[in-house]
């Protein structure tokens, strides 16, 4: 294939809702980077352009990294903001959040840190109280109606600039990066607004995330890069190394984890993942996770906000509650999974789906109104897994950290086991009601037309969860420290369980489970918590959790959603065991029409464009004759269009009756008879084929590792049928009892 020479316009290029042909895209890359080189030998300013031309992935990478950490600092600054928006402002200057506006003021005690007379509640502005019921009443009027307003505005501005925006985005990309065109997916539009809603979305309380969607933003800025650079714009495969890493640069920014990002990109989201690829991963991660810490925008120096440091070891003994953690991960993530896609699925199959502004504002209210009364609930989630993840000291104000006796130390500076007071009891009553409102809410929060992730309130749930078993065990050792269990390693007085430790392995599991990450998630939370030794305890519950919801479901969250959307994506770590043929797949079937075909040498200009209109396939073989039926190559439609409609423009003399050559010469022309066109440029001479009794398993396995949109099927030379990604994806439907028609796009 020539693609080099004399090449038309439009030639190569895809249709929106088509999958690219990884095999053409990467010999039309060879080919480019063969002919740099061979004419670098020839002068210094084609030697330049060489050395630009390998040096463009690497600036690529850097501008990546700079965008997405920018606009991960400009996210997390403004969700900040507008989240305690919902409380109160600042009369100092209302662009300071609560934090902020209280750092500087000098009439802050250590007891009330977050009172300052600078920070007013909506209450003390309207109706100048701060107590009493009927201040209560205005601040939650004024919190309920802020986040009506910010959930307004985000649904709006993606229901009317881009529809694009809204979900997490990653079963998209997984889609996208396995070689589908989704036109628009990683525009201009989808990035900007995608990112001031995500902002408006976060700051609604609704039960979301900004994680999973900034990882579709660093996308969308590889994607808008890509075509300042020649080598990505025309390529959609060399595209594809840049999206995976662009992937790991939003994860990067998302947790703090450079490493957890790259890992991610490889385990869970990219499809063709080649070892340069993983060196500019980790470039691109880097370069965006210094830039977001440069920008520091929770101003503690950190890249999140619940970055944690533990220092006490964890027992053997403790294992058990851990394991018990995955079992709950995976129960609630087989559990979400299935209610999840089912309401999505009543949203796209009934009228609810034709009304997603009242969707979002009634699920918004609701949220409101049963988050308010609740502390834990009525903070940002963030700060919630902040919360539940910090393990009490000294200087805690926090109710979970409500322990009589708490100034009694008798050793060093770490407290010991202590009876929980009253501010634990009631602690622990409001994150039991917590977790149910989070379980339910999430459900129906996750798929709603806003950008929502699912990362956040995943370990929100599991956080929860975690600090409810961590206190239970802290209580029972230090009231049952002579059982047997806890007599060997836990003395009176010692400070044996750190229940922050339980939170955080909580939330490892309940995002494994639904998620199905191992070991991207078990690297993220430990670069999120800087502790090597507590590496056993969340290998225990992510493997536990993915069991357990392996158990009760194959597919991921995201799998499901691209399942659910039928998306053509190929899951590369599925096997597939079932004894069928190539025979048993292919089109055309036994007692349906012949194969569409064209011939080498005989058909014309006019038969070429009655084919194409008469039929909606994506490209035609092409054989020496149709009684002979040997094959020749393939030849794709979009190509085969934008050629004729070239040629007529072009060509003197091209009509109907011009006769179409495949061939490397044609004959010569009798005199009056119209000009021949030849087409052998736009020809693929070497097709995938295989023989009519090849496995299913082997077709598979090949369009998986090569990425193929269809296959040829022979036998003995002779053309039979051909195999399309769809069929493929079809034929696994129906070996799995699900429906083969959900399979929606060409």
């Amino acid at each position: 294939m020539d693609f080099l020479e004399e090449p038309i316009p439009g030639v190569g290029t895809y249709d929106d809702f088509n999958t690219i042909d990884w095999v053409r895209e990467k010999s039309r890359d060879r080919d480019r980077h063969r002919e740099i080189t061979n004419k670098s030998k020839e002068s210094t300013w084609a030697l330049i352009h060489s050395v630009s031309d390998a040096f463009s992935g690497w600036l690529l990478m850097l501008l990546i990294g700079l965008l997405s950490g920018s606009l991960a600092g400009l996210i997390d600054i403004s969700a900040h903001w507008m989240t305690d928006l919902k409380e109160g402002i600042c009369t100092e200057g209302f662009w300071f959040n609560h934090e902020h506006c209280c750092w500087n003021s000098q009439q802050v005690t250590f007891e009330d840190r977050d009172k300052c007379p600078e920070w007013n509640s909506w209450s003390q502005l309207i109706i100048s109280m701060d107590e009493g019921a009927f201040a209560y009443i205005v601040n939650y009027f004024m919190y309920v109606l802020w986040a009506l307003l910010f959930a307004f505005l985000a649904v709006s501005l993606v229901k009317v600039f881009a529809p694009y925006a809204c979900g997490s985005g990653i079963p998209e990309i997984k889609t996208i990066l396995s070689g589908f065109i989704i036109r628009g997916y990683l525009g201009k539009w989808t990035l900007v607004i995608k990112t001031i809603t995500l902002v408006l979305a976060v700051s609604s309380g609704l039960s979301l995330g900004k994680e999973g969607p900034l990882v579709h933003v660093a996308c969308c800025c590889g994607n808008i890069l890509c075509h300042c650079f020649n080598k990505y714009r025309k390529n959609e495969a060399k595209r594809r190394e840049v999206l995976s890493a662009a992937a790991a640069a939003g994860v990067s920014v998302a947790f703090g984890a450079p490493i957890g990002g790259v890992l991610f990109s490889l385990e869970e989201v990219s499809y063709y993942f080649p070892l340069k690829t993983l060196w500019r991963s980790f470039f691109a991660a880097l370069v965006a996770a210094f830039t977001l810490r440069s920008i520091n925008p929770f101003g503690n120096s950190r890249l999140v906000l619940f970055y944690v440091e533990f220092h006490t070891p964890w027992h053997l003994f403790e294992l058990v509650p851990f394991i018990l953690l995955g079992i709950f991960g995976g129960l609630w993530g087989a559990l979400f999974i299935r209610t999840n896609i089912a309401w999505c699925r009543k949203r796209k199959t009934t009228q609810l789906g034709k009304y997603p502004v009242i969707e979002v504002l009634i699920v918004t209210a609701i949220t409101a109104i049963l988050a308010f009364p609740n502390e834990y609930t009525r903070m940002s989630t963030s700060e919630l897994i902040s919360e539940l993840f910090n393990d009490c000291g000294l200087l805690d104000s926090s109710k979970l950290c409500d322990y009589e006796n708490r100034f009694n130390t008798s050793k060093g500076g770490d407290l010991p086991d202590r009876p929980a007071g009253a501010g634990v009891y009631s602690a622990m009553w409001q994150l039991a009601l917590a977790l149910i409102l989070k379980i339910v809410i999430t459900i129906f929060t996750f798929g709603m037309k806003i950008p929502s992730g699912l990362f956040i309130p995943s370990m929100a749930v599991g956080a929860i969860a975690g600090r409810l078993l961590g206190v239970g065990m802290e209580q029972l050792a230090y009231y049952h420290h002579d059982w047997a269990i806890f007599n060997s390693w836990c003395s009176q007085g010692a400070d044996c369980i750190t229940p922050g430790l339980y939170a955080m392995v909580g939330a490892a599991a309940c995002l494994g489970g639904v998620t199905r990450m191992t070991v991207s998630l078990v690297v993220i939370m430990f670069e999120l918590t800087g502790g090597l030794e507590y590496i056993v305890p969340l290998m225990a519950a992510a493997m536990t959790s993915k069991w357990v919801a392996d158990a009760l479901g194959r597919e991921g969250i995201y799998d499901a959603h691209i399942r659910l959307n039928g998306y053509p994506f190929l899951e590369a770590k599925e096997e597939f065991a079932h004894k069928t043929l190539a025979m048993d797949v292919m089109k055309p079937r036994r007692n349906d029409p012949l194969l569409t075909v064209l011939t080498q040498d005989s058909m014309t200009v006019e038969d070429v464009e009655t084919i194409i209109s008469e039929t909606t396939y994506s490209g035609f073989p092409v054989v020496v004759s149709r009684e002979s039926q040997r094959l020749v190559g393939f030849v794709l439609r979009r190509d085969l269009i934008i050629s004729i409609e070239n040629a007529r423009k072009k060509q003197d003399g091209v009509v109907s009756t011009s006769i179409i050559y495949f061939t490397e010469h044609s004959p010569p022309v009798p005199p009056y008879t119209p000009p021949t066109l030849k087409l052998r440029n736009i020809l693929d001479l070497s097709p995938f084929t295989v023989t009519d009794l090849t496995p299913m398993e082997i077709v598979v396995d090949i369009f998986r590792k090569l990425g193929l949109r269809q296959c040829l099927v022979t036998h003995n030379g002779r053309l039979l049928g051909i195999i399309t990604k769809k069929d493929v994806l079809k034929h696994i439907a129906q070996m799995a009892n699900q429906d083969p028609d959900s399979i929606l796009f060409n």
